[in-house]
């Protein structure tokens, strides 16, 4: 018996869309403004993950 479901969302998609994205906007940078872009990426997501302890 097999079983299908339907995605709802498909992660490997979204990924290539996301990378895709920054290629675009960082192939109109140069080095310097490519590294503050990730600096200030860096700040903004600074939460850190953390797994769960049952």
């Amino acid at each position: 018996m097999k079983t299908t479901v339907e995605k709802t969302f498909d992660a490997v998609k979204y990924m290539r869309e996301q990378r895709d994205r920054l290629s675009k906007s960082l192939s109109n940078m140069t080095k310097e403004e490519i590294v503050e872009y990730f600096k200030s990426k860096k700040l903004e997501n600074s939460a850190k993950p953390r797994s769960k302890k049952i």
